[in-house]
């Protein structure tokens, strides 16, 4: 067993970092935190298996240092799911149909597709995973007895908290940086209330309905100074990114998962879409020609030069016969001859008889 340093403030651990690891690990990967200064460690199988020996070896030599995060269970996934439908969705067709999804085969997978594909439920589902996952991690951390702070609820300057995670084993340090390990000693305690587990509503009367604005929360540099070399190709470093796709296994971004959703319906969507915008354009060009031709020529001259103008001495006749059967026929005085057939026909349909209608004299 090798003697490690002791840090002297708790530790500065990344909530959303925590939050995937908890999310994507699985029978086939494995996430490790550190206890000495709260970096991740990602057992990926692609690496070679050369290195995966140097992890083994490495996590085997200090058992006391890396603790493995727990893999969600299915009854925790789907009790996450039913947890969702239940509290946070009011429409009655999107609840039953959800709740179908929860008891289908590849759940998690078809439950998130469902999600992002409906933007009403979208936005409540992100907080409510968020909170129920931090609830989660703040216990497991409780558990191991870990001192810590989520680096995303800190106030402290950027310049503050890289130096809190340079001299994190000094026992010497300058002014400021004692002043903000009194600070960070302060807020790790808040993470061992009972309110933290149980998050209560605020009272008084609730703010007036404004724009979100959406904040990415200002992190600093990872600075760690006690990670073996061997193992440095593990280390599970992901930038924080509020497009990032959270409880997912088979997607590792929003992106991907966007890109899932173009498949069956939306494919033949995309076509109807496609043959739409060329027919709109085909009449752009149409109507220009038209601009183009003399503005003094007939409606029914200028429709049938427009369309014309680019057609084969061959189907130009063919052309025009088409285009006058589409056009209205100019209204006018009827033909003789016309109406001599009109006649005709009347004659043939004959003369309806109808009979008269007497009235009866009212009394006097």
């Amino acid at each position: 067993m090798v003697k490690l340093p002791v840090a002297k403030n708790p530790l500065i651990l990344r909530f959303h970092r925590l939050m995937e690891a908890f999310a994507k690990s699985d029978d086939e990967r494995d996430f490790y935190l550190d206890k000495v200064e709260g970096f991740l460690l990602f057992g990926d199988l692609d690496k070679s298996s050369e290195e995966l020996d140097l992890l083994e070896e490495e996590l085997v030599r200090d058992m006391g240092r890396y603790l493995l995060i727990p893999k969600m269970t299915f009854y925790e996934t789907k009790k996450f799911m039913e947890g969702f439908v239940n509290e946070k969705v009011y429409d009655i067709d999107t609840k039953e149909k959800l709740l179908d999804i929860i008891q289908s085969k590849e759940a998690r997978e078809n439950f998130l597709e469902f999600i992002y594909d409906h933007l009403t439920e979208l936005e409540k589902w992100q907080q409510y995973y968020n909170e129920r996952s931090r609830i989660k991690v703040i216990e497991w951390l409780r558990e191991q007895d870990i001192v810590f702070v989520f680096e995303e609820d800190l106030d402290l300057g950027k310049t503050t908290v890289e130096k809190l995670k340079r001299y994190v084993f000094d026992d010497k340090v300058p002014r400021d940086v004692q002043q903000a390990r009194n600070v960070l000693t302060a807020k790790a305690k808040t993470y061992y209330s009972s309110e933290a587990l149980n998050p209560r509503p605020k009272r008084g009367r609730p703010p007036k309905q404004a724009q979100k604005v959406e904040l990415e929360p200002q992190l600093t540099v990872d600075i760690y100074t006690t990670v073996p070399s061997k193992i440095r190709h593990f280390l599970f470093m992901p930038e924080y990114s509020s497009s990032a796709l959270t409880f997912s296994q088979k997607f590792e971004t929003i992106a991907e998962m966007r890109a899932s959703l173009k498949g069956s319906s939306r494919i033949k969507i995309d076509t109807k879409l496609e043959a739409l915008s060329q027919r709109l354009e085909s009449l752009r060009h149409l109507s220009a020609r038209l601009r183009e031709t003399d503005q003094g020529l007939a409606s029914e001259d200028r429709l049938i030069e427009a369309v014309s103008q680019q057609v084969s001495p061959e189907k130009e006749n063919k052309v025009l016969g088409i285009v006058k059967e589409f056009l209205p026929k100019k209204r006018g005085r009827p033909k003789k001859d016309e109406i001599q057939e009109m006649i005709q026909k009347k004659k043939k349909a004959g003369i309806k008889r109808v009979t008269q209608i007497h009235r009866k004299k009212g009394k006097s």
